[in-house]
């Protein structure tokens, strides 16, 4: 897992951003470009997992950006472990845990059939 921490500056119309500890820098005319190319510069560095960014602004011409390359993935509200590489490890693991439940649902049925009907 990778964290890469960036500080960035605004001079005149152009953004600067500068690794908090390390070596990567960009420039770009906004924010949103130099987050994208700090994004990539540190794919380059690291590309063991999933990526997650946030942007943090200090002040209007200044602001903390931080990459995190790899580590827990979040999926649906709960953390989960970054997926394998083969990815049919998880469908086969989930398969017996559907059948689990389709089981139940089929008992709760032959519960409510009580052998008569309203209608007859």
């Amino acid at each position: 897992m990778g964290v890469f921490t960036f500080v960035l500056n605004k001079t005149g119309a152009e953004w600067s951003a500068k690794q908090h500890s390390g070596d990567i820098e960009a420039s770009a005319a906004s924010t949103f470009e130099i987050q994208r190319q700090l994004v990539k510069a540190a794919l380059a560095v690291d590309s063991s997992g999933g990526v997650r960014s946030s942007y943090s602004p200090v002040s209007p011409s200044s602001a903390v950006f931080q990459v995190i390359v790899g580590g827990a993935v979040i999926v649906g509200g709960g953390a989960a472990a970054a997926a394998p590489a083969g990815g049919a490890a998880p469908a086969a693991a989930a398969a017996p845990a559907a059948s689990k439940k389709e089981e139940k649902v089929e008992e709760e049925e032959e519960d409510d059939d009580m052998g008569f009907s309203l209608f007859d």
